[in-house]
């Protein structure tokens, strides 16, 4: 069975590059850990990290020196 979500990194050039496709939701927070936090997206060349679902709808976003913008419950104070 194939998983419903996937990780889309987005550069500071305008490209993207979706990273992981159709799998559960552990693999993608385990992707997405990791690429908003890697030396691309700490020097500033990766500007955005989304997880989408099935229906492509956006469940999780990080920004370049916002950090996770959505949800907002995961937002720190």
């Amino acid at each position: 069975m194939q998983g419903e979500f996937s990780v889309t990194q987005f550069f500071s050039d305008d490209h993207y590059e979706t990273v992981r496709t159709h799998v559960d939701a552990t693999e993608a927070v385990a992707a997405f850990k990791h690429y908003i936090s890697n030396v691309a997206s700490t020097m500033g060349l990766t500007q955005r990290v989304i997880i989408t679902d099935g229906g492509d709808c956006i469940c999780c976003e990080w920004q370049y020196k916002k950090g996770i913008v959505f949800p907002l419950n995961l937002v720190s104070s």
